[in-house]
């Protein structure tokens, strides 16, 4: 142990001492040990052997995921004898005051005096720590509202090529898009705006995006993440506007901080898949000298457009493979990280990434093979993302009104084109068409800054307050070509000609701010475009949340909590007058809307053993004002006119569940099961739900002992869903399905590991109910094999 862990570890066994009864003494009866690497671990073993009849171990300075505290879960859950507890207190990159890590030894050194007592075997780890449901540090076990947290093992070893590409397996999760780039979480049913997207705490959020698509979590590269942590439910109390169903946080890595000298760290890898002939190679590089620690990181990637399995689902047929074109990307991402302490607990850094993407987009399939006419294109031509952010965290700031202290600031350009082409035949004369390409130019800057504290009162309360704010300037063009076309043909030859062709172009420079402080909140959009009239409008209410954790036994937590949301309209709701980007229809503004407002109700219960856990929740949001597209009953130039408009009441409610047991010997069994459902109250004909009605997962999985070798098999059930007749190409219902996948992986000397999956084992011609509407079918048959080392 080096000499600055000494220290600390000092620090800490001067305060277990003062812990009084609460900490038996090391005599066979109850032992508390603390470590701070594999050695230390060992020693633990050792006093495993010597019948110690509780040990509790607090590994010091290693993440949870590391192999060595992995191996020491399953080796001492194998000591005859001996019952375990082990639980972490400090990870290698987090700095906590004297107080809190007291606070944390005294609740694992109560639970081992309990188990001690209670003569129980207990061998269990810690649930992952999550930050994002209540803006401290506190284990998903001890939370009071529905949490998800992913590690970066957990996106590892499942190979993904994106953040939420592991939704569909969880409860309450869903994902919508396809291909490469243009994935987008669900939540519960709701997607898009209602869902707050943030990184590292900052929001990815913006005023341009539409409703029912969101920002894309592909501006986070997915190789430089530390974990991903995801709120199920309204969480406006914390984040302001737009998490009215939910929280998306992903937690990029960062440079850690080490004793004296200096000490460099990386890693390398390449991932390669069949089905869309992908490659991705990444890299990164971490180290510290004295009191500046740098990390920096990168990907490249490219994506061909996926081929779909033939088959049927529904009334769509496919006799053999298809292309679902337009799924491809050419990606790259970078980011870099410096940091610098001031003194112990005192932190300075500054951060900078940027993403760029071309030809990324919606995917479409031939019409033909679908039974219809018209070709609809959605294409992203070009993605352009920067961001750059600074900040102060204190963790030791003892002041009378803070303990912790974080101060962030940062700014963000986004620039994209977005490109509909609509190509349709004419019923005369024999030949004839029209086409419509609008093109769309956003140029977007965000601007951000966050201040956040807390406040222990008493040991055993803390109290977070603070000042959330940000501004979006948006400015687009917006052009649009319609051109008719015709064809003549004779015996002997055929020839085409063009004929009308209109060109109109519109744009325009919007501002939007919004704030928040303390619980009310308010947008300022306007709208500077030539023309028309500039509209200013102030959206703004009163949010809070509550929530109970009863502990009915060391065993089981009882949770309930009520929450009250909020999302005030963006720029496209109010402002955007257009074709409809699937060619069906034409939008008009309605710069009237009202805010949403959500009344968020659950109830549930988390139980954990030393083989077991459980976890189920029961819900219900009901959104006020909630905003729909609905048609007008006019029409534009021939086409159905629609636009956004408020109705009286969205209502989702379902049951969440989930279950696992260890069999020992390195196998487990996991399930999962969710139900949704949603309606507007005033119209229940109208359909709401975008997302599958019941889905079932299960995962079957073994690991050996030395962590060596893994191998899973995973099958998930999508249950039949009704749809609007005439919706889909697929008919009036949405068929159920089931997709398996293999996967399975091996570590190799050197630090390399290789893992390789299967997805789609069965070769499945399906597609996921988000993407019915616009017929998208996921891939066929897919093998993914990817290897990364690390120095």
């Amino acid at each position: 142990m080096n000499e600055s862990y000494r220290r600390v570890v000092g620090v800490i066994a001067f305060l277990v001492g003062l812990l009084g009864p609460a900490v038996p003494e090391a005599t066979g009866q109850t032992a508390l040990l603390i470590g701070s690497n594999a050695d230390e671990w060992t020693a633990s073993l050792q006093e495993l052997r010597r019948q110690a009849r509780v040990v509790v171990v607090v590994p010091f300075g290693m993440a949870t995921d590391g192999e060595p505290y992995r191996w020491l879960v399953r080796q001492a859950a194998r000591e005859d004898g001996a019952r375990v507890r082990i639980g972490r207190v400090v990870s290698a990159d987090e700095v906590v005051a004297p107080d809190r890590i007291a606070r944390r030894i005294e609740v694992s050194a109560a639970a081992a005096a309990d188990l001690g007592q209670a003569g129980t075997r207990v061998a269990h780890q810690l649930s992952a720590i999550n930050v994002t449901a209540t803006r401290e540090d506190l284990s998903v076990f001890r939370t009071a509202t529905p949490v998800t947290v992913l590690d970066r093992h957990a996106l590892r070893v499942r190979g993904v090529n994106g953040i939420v590409d592991v939704f569909r397996e969880i409860k309450g999760l869903d994902v919508e898009g396809v291909g490469a780039n243009q994935r987008r979480p669900l939540i519960r049913g709701l997607q898009g705006q209602r869902i707050l997207l943030l990184e590292d705490g900052l929001r990815l959020n913006n005023s341009r995006r539409r409703q029912d698509s969101g920002e894309l979590p592909a501006l986070v590269d997915v190789t430089g993440i530390e974990r991903i942590e995801v709120v199920r439910g309204a969480s406006s109390v914390l984040y302001g506007s737009d998490a009215i169903g939910g929280v998306l946080n992903v937690v990029t890595r960062t440079p850690e901080y080490g004793p004296g000298g200096g000490r460099i760290s990386g890693s390398a890898g390449y991932r390669f898949s069949t089905v869309d002939r992908q490659s991705r190679v990444q890299g990164s590089v971490s180290g510290h000298v004295g009191r500046l620690a740098v990390r920096a990181g990168g990907s490249y990637r490219h994506a061909g457009g996926y081929e779909a399995p033939g088959g049927r689902f529904g009334d769509v047929e496919l006799g053999g493979d298809m292309p679902v074109n337009d799924t491809g990307v050419d990606d790259y991402s970078l980011s870099s990280h410096i940091g610098y302490r001031l003194s112990e607990g005192n932190d300075v850094f500054i951060r900078y990434q940027r993403y760029r993407a071309t030809d990324a987009g919606f995917g479409f399939v031939d019409p033909s093979a679908l039974g219809e006419l018209a070709t609809v294109q959605l294409l992203f031509p070009r993605q352009d993302f920067n961001k750059i952010s600074a900040g102060y965290r204190g963790t030791m700031v003892r002041a009378p009104v803070a303990d912790r202290v974080d101060v962030v600031a940062y700014g963000q350009s986004t620039g994209r084109e977005f490109l509909t082409n609509v190509d349709s035949p004419l019923p005369n004369p024999p030949g004839a068409g029209v086409g419509v390409e609008t093109i769309n130019v956003t140029d977007l800057d965000s601007y951000g800054f966050r201040v956040e504290a807390n406040k222990m009162i008493g040991g055993l309360h803390a109290i977070t307050y603070g000042v959330d704010l940000f501004r979006d300037r948006s400015t687009n063009t917006d052009s649009s070509t319609t051109t008719l076309w015709f064809w003549s043909s004779t015996d002997t030859d055929s020839r085409r000609a063009a004929g009308a062709q209109c060109d109109a172009a519109e744009h325009g420079t919007v501002h939007a701010g919004r704030g928040e402080c303390g619980r009310p909140y308010c947008c300022h959009p306007g709208s500077a475009i030539p023309g028309r009239p500039a509209v200013d409008a102030t959206d703004r209410t009163v949010v809070g949340a509550g929530n109970v954790l009863v502990r009915a036994t060391d065993n089981l937590n009882l949770v309930a909590s009520v929450g009250r949301g909020f999302r005030s309209p963006n720029l496209v709701e109010r402002f955007f007058s257009g074709p409809s980007p699937e060619g069906r229809g034409f939008w008009t503004r309605n710069p009237d809307l009202d805010a949403e407002t959500s009344l968020n109700l659950e109830v549930g219960a988390r139980f954990r053993s030393r083989a077991l856990y459980f976890e189920g929740f029961l819900f219900r949001n009901t959104i006020r004002d909630g905003i729909r597209i609905e048609a007008t009953g006019d029409s534009v130039d021939g086409v159905a006119e629609f636009q956004n408009v408020n109705v009286d009441e969205l209502r989702y409610s379902g049951v969440e569940l989930s279950a696992g047991v260890d069999f020992g010997y390195g196998i487990s069994l996991e399930g999962s099961y969710t139900r949704l459902d949603a309606k507007n109250v005033s119209d229940p004909d109208d359909p709401v739900l975008d997302t599958y009605a019941d889905k079932v997962g299960v995962r079957l999985r073994y690991t050996d002992p030395r962590d060596r070798i893994w191998a899973e098999y995973s099958a998930r059930y999508s249950g039949r869903r009704d749809i609007p007749e005439g919706s889909s190409p697929v008919g009036a219902f949405v068929p159920a399905f089931t997709v398996h996948a293999l996967r399975g992986g091996v570590r190799l000397i050197g630090g390399q590991h290789v893992a390789i999956g299967l997805e789609n084992l069965t070769n499945t011609l399906y597609a996921e109910a988000p993407n019915v509407g616009f017929f998208r079918p996921e891939p066929k048959r897919n093998l993914v094999v990817s290897w990364r080392v690390s120095f």
